[in-house]
């Protein structure tokens, strides 16, 4: 998790280190908004302030009223709209409009609530914070909420925080990574590509020549084997998994421990042949048909790719497709 997206446990130590904190939080859009619903800064008692609400145009605006906020004790709800003739000068090609709850620390959001959103977020379990903006009533819910149940599920696999009527979801979902079997040529473009698409990438590969740092400068490298550095990494709804080798005795324990977890995504290397070859060897190994159907494979969009960038565009293409739309 990067500085920009530790908003929640920066305001939190800041309240708990005596300088006090708010949270200010995109709730809502309208037109061009330069930062999306959910987006959030934190301000502490000596103004100073990491992340975002606007990419800039407001964010003076809100540390003012955040400062008020921790003075009086009292959440603010706030409106502020960007003209068409203004909106050039702040990046946005037209104008828009954006909400931005004002919460302080302590006095208006919770003190334990925000400590256990925080050990949510650091135990990579999807959460949602819900706060009912008329009777200023918080708790954090997740999927199996008897109210807002079904809700949460559906934003939290489209990544969408929002309304529900008067009370705002905000999702905290698990930062996406990737795991990649095989430092291989199509490894290559994979790592970088991921990451612009907001995954973390780490690659897998016990072959000294194949994970070498010369040939993936600045990524992460496991050289432990698949299924091992995979339990070490660690495999949940967030995470996905490609396996790259083409070699059974890497892939396959790869797979198996893929296909034992709670990964959304697995998708192997290999022709239609190379796949039933697979298959077989699975169900030899007695792995119920039912499982062996989550593989994508062969792995990627079917858009003709021919050179290593390419199949890297229909891998990640594939796994954002199962990501959105399940």
């Amino acid at each position: 998790m990067g500085d920009h997206d530790a908003i929640p446990e920066l305001a939190l130590d800041w309240h708990q280190s005596g300088k006090k904190a708010a949270l200010a939080t995109v709730v809502e859009t309208w037109g061009s908004a330069p930062r999306p619903v959910g987006s959030q800064l934190a301000i502490s008692g000596e103004a100073g302030m990491a992340g975002s609400v606007s990419g800039g145009c407001v964010e003076g605006a809100v540390i003012a009223e955040a400062l008020e906020a921790l003075e009086d004790g009292k959440p603010r709800l706030l409106e502020f709209g960007v003209s068409d003739e203004d909106a050039f000068a702040v990046g946005l090609a037209c104008g828009g409009r954006i909400r931005v709850l004002v919460e302080p620390v302590g006095a208006a959001l919770p003190v334990a609530l925000l400590a256990d959103l925080v050990a949510a977020r650091a135990q990579r379990t999807a959460i949602a914070y819900v706060v009912d903006v008329v009777r200023w009533q918080r708790r954090l819910a997740g999927p199996d909420d008897p109210d807002l149940g079904a809700v949460i599920a559906e934003r939290m696999r489209s990544d969408k925080s929002g309304f529900e009527g008067e009370t705002f979801v905000g999702i905290h979902n698990p930062p996406l990574r990737m795991a990649i079997v095989g430092a291989v040529h199509i490894a290559q473009p994979l790592v970088q590509m991921a990451r612009l698409a907001g995954f973390a990438p780490t690659l897998i590969d016990p072959r000294p020549a194949f994970g070498a740092a010369e040939r993936f400068p600045g990524e992460t490298i496991l050289d432990d084997w698949p299924d091992a550095a995979l339990a070490a990494h660690g495999l949940d709804a967030r995470t996905a998994v490609v396996t790259l080798t083409h070699d059974p005795k890497l892939d396959d324990p790869a797979i198996l421990a893929a296909l034992d977890s709670d990964m959304f995504y697995l998708g192997c290397l290999g022709s239609t042949r190379t796949h039933a070859k697979r298959v077989a060897r699975l169900e030899s190994a007695g792995v119920p048909a039912d499982r062996i159907a989550r593989i994508h494979a062969p792995v990627g969009l079917n858009i003709g790719a021919k050179s290593p960038a390419e199949i890297a565009v229909s891998i990640l293409a594939e796994v954002i497709q199962r990501l959105r739309q399940g």
